[in-house]
C-alpha cells in the first residue's frame, strides 16, 4: 500500500465528513471544517492517502510557540495499518517546521490505542479534563510533548 500525506483541501470535505461521522460522536460539522480550512489562520489540516484514497485526516492549531492537535481520525477499514502514525508524524513535522516548542492534545480516557500511540511519540499525560466529551461525559487526558 502506498501511503502519502498532503494538505487538506476543500474538495476533500465529503470524504473527511464520512470518516468524521464514523469516528466521533458528536461529529464536527462540515461548516466547522470549512471554517478551519478557510478562516482559521492558526489551523493546519492534512490528509493521509492509502493508494490515492483519503483514509484519514488530522489537524493542529499553531498558537505562538505551541501546537494543539485538534483531531486525528482514520477510516475504520484502514485502522491498524500505520496511518495514524503517519498522520501524527505529519502533524509533528508541521510543528517542527514552524519552530513550535511543545504540542498538546486531549484524548478519551478509554482510548488506549490512541494513548499508546501518543506515548510512543513522547507525549506525557499531564492532567484530566473532567466530563470533556459531551456524548457520555467521559474524561479527557491532557497530553504534552516537548519538541
Amino acid at each position: 500500500m502506498e501511503i502519502s500525506i498532503r494538505e487538506m483541501r476543500e474538495e476533500d470535505l465529503d470524504r473527511v465528513m464520512e470518516i468524521e461521522a464514523e469516528t466521533f460522536n458528536p461529529p464536527w460539522s462540515r461548516e466547522a471544517f470549512l471554517l478551519e480550512l478557510t478562516k482559521n489562520i492558526l489551523a493546519k489540516y492534512i490528509v493521509v492517502l492509502a493508494d490515492g484514497e483519503i483514509a484519514g485526516y488530522g489537524g493542529v492549531w499553531l498558537i505562538i510557540d505551541e501546537g494543539h492537535i485538534t483531531n486525528i481520525a482514520i477510516d475504520k477499514k484502514y485502522r491498524g495499518l500505520g496511518l495514524g502514525k503517519a498522520l501524527l508524524e505529519g502533524l509533528i513535522q508541521i510543528c517542527v517546521d514552524r519552530n513550535i516548542r511543545a504540542i498538546t492534545l486531549e484524548v478519551r480516557k478509554s482510548n488506549e490505542v490512541a494513548k499508546s500511540l501518543y506515548k510512543k511519540y513522547g507525549f506525557i499525560e499531564y492532567g484530566i479534563r473532567p466530563n470533556y466529551y459531551h456524548d457520555n461525559n467521559e474524561d479527557a487526558i491532557i497530553m504534552w510533548k516537548s519538541i
